[in-house]
């Protein structure tokens, strides 16, 4: 947990907590225990503590989070609080990462020696917190009022060579490259018999500055950004150990708010979702190098660029030089877009570009290994390329399906190797968003799953493993959750009252703005091969009606809103207001008030339903799996926890009165309630 040696007078301790020395009770301990000896050992004039080649520490043990050992005594605060008043100097070699907690112990250290590749940062404000062991206090000591600000109430680390140029700061005491780190520590060590103590230092007062940084933090929807500015603020105006108090006051009630817990919830089932039953941690994983994309749509266009902005080397493949042409521009405006932003060199975009090669003929699939079909959603069209990719592609190729609601199993089926067979649905727009939908059919080897994960993880995707049903897990749901909001069109609600009460409650977009973002006309045609199929659950003329007369959402200029001008931002129309209209018309309703309430009480409830179904019959492997898809994929608000946290938030009670109430309704599909 801490290894010990003495060179010429100074203790080296080595904390040894893999994976990211997180500090926990048993090392808490055995660093005040070191301390405590080393203060009153004569042999030794001064102390470095490091980390590993990983991390200096990542903070706080998450395997700790609720359990009494995370407060047990010493607790942080104390330890940095002895740390600091040790008679001897103390000295923090940080390489690779200091992150919340493992930023605060440093803190506490009278100097710093620090890689100049490491990253710096106190998240704890992404998990509903704000940073409880001194760092609302001694940060702005050390780096000034307005990088203070800045780290705490975002939660964005920064890089050290970044800090260490910062005019007056007293955070770094030397930037040293990464590879004479304790060499330097060592050095800087027996040269000092100071003990500078952060605390003694004064901040600035800069009332404007405060007052900016609160109007923006109270702009948001929970409570830790602003509870992280009045802690810094605190470090202005009185002394070290009231700001301590503040500090701890505003920490302990965060820790009580639901949207912490939430956020909490978030961080914990991110963690869980690669836990994957049948998928041993030790799984072999193949390497992928080289992707083919077969498809240049917007799907197809967009998972090539999330590869190349991966450093994978891609070959885009598209029969029509039309669509291949449109797919290669989306690609250029993404990479173009990057470099505009600061995000890439010009050099560094056109060596990602050189890595794309683009054809009209699948002859390419010989040397992938991995290939992603990326076409629309028609089974025997998919099942026609799976032939091909069967006959093409090198034994060991990974063959993945981006479809979104078809049948996996009977995709695999066109190949001779369903075992090399996975789906890897990517949400629109695929290079931006987060989410990845790894599918795992039932003949998916373990070994393939493995990799998939792992080339999701490579990409920069969040990946939810999930089992095959139509829709997976988030179109599933999200289908459940736009009937119920076609059903409010029925009853009297207009487009724009369903989505402003679902965005008021916390979503980035209603599920009409929603959908014409994402095409009208994709679930249309969902829905008609349904029908041929016999398997359509539920018809939707109103949204069929809609299709039928163009209006396929921003891509057409008109969905459920109007787009005039090409604005992204809809307006309400009066044509969808007479489609509305008539439809009800042709239903024989009496419009009624619908409030706000029921709108927002019937979307989340019929989300967080379909989800129990998923789990029962084992689509879903947790419930906070789902949570995950929606998070990342839906635009559910993180500081809500997802439809399965929301949902367990409820009074059972309440909950069974309201789906009593929605079931009684004459027009309802039977069961669903």
């Amino acid at each position: 947990m801490l290894n010990e040696r003495i060179e010429q007078g100074v203790a080296l301790l080595t904390m040894d907590n893999p994976p990211v020395n997180g500090l926990s009770l048993a090392l808490r301990q055995a660093l005040w225990e070191a301390i405590e000896r080393l203060e009153q050992d004569g042999s030794v004039r001064a102390i470095v503590i490091q980390g590993s080649e990983r991390a200096f520490s990542g903070g706080a043990d998450i395997r700790e989070f609720g359990q009494p050992s995370a407060l047990a005594e010493p607790n942080l605060p104390q330890l940095t609080q002895r740390i600091e008043a040790c008679t001897k100097p103390v000295v923090a070699a940080v390489g690779q990462l200091a992150l919340g907690g493992g930023l605060e112990l440093a803190l506490a250290c009278h100097h710093r020696v620090v890689a100049d590749s490491a990253s710096l940062g106190l998240p704890e404000v992404a998990i509903g917190l704000l940073p409880g062991a001194g760092g609302t206090q001694r940060l702005p000591r050390a780096v000034g009022l307005a990088t203070a600000l800045q780290m705490i109430t975002s939660g964005t680390p920064m890089k050290a060579a970044k800090l260490a140029a910062l005019p007056g700061q007293a955070l770094i005491a030397r930037c040293v490259p990464a590879a004479e780190l304790v060499e330097q520590a060592l050095e800087f060590a027996r040269g000092t018999m100071d003990c500078p103590k952060l605390s003694e230092r004064s901040v600035a007062p800069d009332d404007a500055l405060l007052n900016a940084a609160r109007a923006k933090a109270a702009a948001l929807a929970y409570p830790a950004p602003l509870a992280c500015v009045e802690a810094v603020a605190a470090s202005t105006d009185r002394p070290f150990a009231e700001g301590l108090k503040a500090e701890r006051a505003g920490f302990e009630r965060l820790m009580a708010t639901p949207e912490g817990r939430a956020l909490r919830h978030a961080f914990f089932a991110e963690r869980a979702a690669g836990k994957v039953p049948g998928v041993a941690a030790d799984t072999a994983t193949r390497a992928i190098r080289r992707v083919a994309v077969i498809g240049a749509g917007t799907m197809g266009s967009g998972i090539a660029t999330a590869c190349l902005m991966a450093g994978l080397s891609v070959d885009l493949i598209e029969p029509q030089p039309e669509q291949l042409e449109r797919g290669l521009k989306a690609i250029d405006k993404h990479l173009g877009a990057q470099v505009d932003k600061g995000r890439l060199s010009e050099d560094k975009a056109a060596k990602l570009r050189s890595q794309l090669r683009a054809s009209l003929e699948d002859a390419a699939l010989a040397e992938a290994d991995l290939v992603i079909e990326a076409v629309y959603e028609d089974l025997a069209l998919k099942q026609r390329i799976f032939q091909r990719m069967d006959a093409l592609c090198r034994p060991g190729c990974i063959l993945a399906s981006n479809t979104s609601t078809l049948d996996l199993n009977a995709i695999a089926s066109a190949t001779a190797r369903p075992q090399e067979v996975v789906g890897l649905h990517f949400f629109s727009p695929a290079a931006v968003m987060k989410l990845l939908e790894v599918v795992r059919g039932s003949a998916t080897s373990p070994e393939v799953l493995a990799s998939s994960l792992a080339f999701g993880k490579r990409i920069g995707k969040v990946c939810v493993v999930a089992g095959v049903c139509d829709g997976f897990i988030g179109n599933r749901m999200i289908e459940r959750y736009f009937e119920q909001a076609l059903f409010l069109l029925d009853e009297g609600a207009s487009p724009q009252q369903v989505d402003a009460a679902i965005e008021a409650w916390g979503f980035a977009m209603g599920p009409f703005r929603m959908i014409d973002m994402a095409g009208n006309d994709v679930s249309w045609r969902i829905r008609q091969e349904r029908a041929k199929a016999g398997t359509l659950r539920r018809a939707q003329p109103l949204a069929d009606a809609l299709c039928e007369a163009g209006r396929y959402g921003q891509k057409s200029g008109a969905g459920w809103y109007d787009y005039p001008g090409g604005t992204r931002l809809g307006v309400p129309s009066g044509k969808v207001e007479a489609l509305i209209a008539s439809h009800r018309s042709r239903l024989g309703r009496v419009v009624r008030v619908v409030d706000d309430q029921e709108i927002c009480d019937r979307l989340l409830l019929a989300l967080g339903l379909e989800g129990e179904r998923l789990l029962a019959e084992g689509i879903a492997l947790r419930a906070s799996d789902i949570d995950l898809v929606y998070l990342h994929g839906y635009g559910f608000p993180r500081w809500k926890g997802g439809p399965m946290f929301e949902l367990m938030q409820r009074d059972p009670a309440e909950r069974a009165a309201l789906q009593a109430r929605f079931a009684a309704t004459p027009h309802e599909p039977g069961g669903f309630w």
